[in-house]
């Protein structure tokens, strides 16, 4: 089976799709990780890419005009994580971690970032104590990922009771400190303003001037990239929107998709299929 076989279930996916094979040289491919690449674990420093996902990838990438990850977490933690680094096939790849704030190019193996939130610091400081007084520390993880933190509650005993009973408290502690709070499948994520994955793919599209787009995601943090996509497509940039339902925890990205795939997995054998029919 090829990528003819592959149903797109809107007017314009279709169109989207059709972009990237006419004219793959000006269209970037870009792609969440956690629950997209790579599947959702208990504990996300274990979090590896799908085993054939650097295969698919490599094969990819040197057809498009760039194959990105736009990611929450450090990019040096996802080059990590996806096995990214040295691989032949991947020099046009790019990391765009913390929703864009940092970025890792395979050409180079730099990272590049502007100084982090000052209250980022702050809200570290007293997260701890916040989450004594909310009886919530046992079972709940904190990600630390340098310029925002997440708080898990996929291994409390009531993972979602725990996850509602947190959002007002941190909310308030994100507000107090110039920063806001994005929810994700049972996980609260604090960060500044303005780091959204709508704004990385964006600016990316904008620099590299591309004229198609795919964009697959797989929760609540992929929203703003799906928007981003929307307002491409009003401006005359075709683009093609996948989910990674690996579950059914997060129906908005189904509803809103033009395809959807069987998770990593399914991400994967899409991506081979568009590497076979490129040039």
């Amino acid at each position: 089976m090829g990528i003819d076989d592959v149903v797109v279930g809107t007017r314009a996916g279709k169109a989207g799709l059709e972009a990237v094979l006419q004219r793959p040289g000006r269209s970037i491919v870009a792609l969440d990780f956690d629950g997209t690449l790579a599947p959702i674990v208990p504990d996300p420093e274990h979090a590896f890419a799908h085993p054939d996902a650097v295969i698919a990838l490599a094969a990819l990438a040197p057809k498009v005009a760039t194959v990105a990850v736009v990611t929450g977490r450090p990019p040096a933690l996802a080059v990590r994580l996806g096995g990214f680094a040295g691989v032949p096939g991947l020099e046009h790849l790019t990391v765009l971690g913390h929703y864009g704030a940092e970025r890792w190019d395979a050409a180079t193996g730099e990272i590049t970032a502007p100084p982090p939130h000052p209250g980022v610091a702050r809200a570290r400081e007293e997260l701890p104590a916040l989450l004594d007084r909310a009886g919530a520390r046992e079972g709940t993880w904190v990600e630390e990922k340098g310029r925002a933190l997440a708080v898990h509650t996929r291994r409390a005993a009531d993972p979602q009771g725990t996850f509602e009973a947190l959002r007002e408290p941190l909310t308030g502690l994100a507000t107090r400190h110039g920063l806001i709070v994005e929810p994700g499948r049972l996980v609260l994520e604090l960060r500044p303003p303005g780091m959204d994955k709508g704004v990385a793919l964006l600016g990316l599209v904008r620099e590299l001037g591309a004229e198609a787009v795919l964009y697959a995601g797989d929760d609540l943090g992929d929203l703003p990239a799906y928007a981003a996509v929307d307002a491409l497509r009003a401006d005359g940039v075709p683009g093609l929107l996948v989910c990674s339902a690996g579950s059914e925890e997060v129906p908005e990205l189904k509803e809103r998709a033009d395809l959807v795939v069987d998770g990593p997995a399914g991400v994967v054998d899409l991506l081979r299929r568009l590497a076979d029919r490129l040039p």
